[in-house]
């Protein structure tokens, strides 16, 4: 299952590689997109374990970018 949130505010080019590193390490995670210009993170998972894995993606994203607003697409 795929998805796609809006990341507002992300700092720069370098930050967004480094979250999307980040969310691609988290557990369950299949793949995983950050696009800086657009300003937002596409990530996949199982369907079945889809909750689990979105509640750790966005745990990430509030560690690496405090100042960062995550809104789901």
């Amino acid at each position: 299952m795929k998805k796609k949130y809006k990341l507002n505010e992300i700092d720069c080019a370098n930050c967004a590689m480094k979250l999307e590193e980040a969310v691609k390490a988290v557990e369950g995670v299949d793949s995983a997109k950050v696009n800086y210009m657009m300003q937002k993170l596409t990530f996949e998972a199982e369907e079945s374990r889809i909750e689990e894995v979105e509640k750790a993606v966005l745990g990430v994203c509030r560690k690496m970018e405090p100042d960062m607003e995550v809104t789901l697409l």
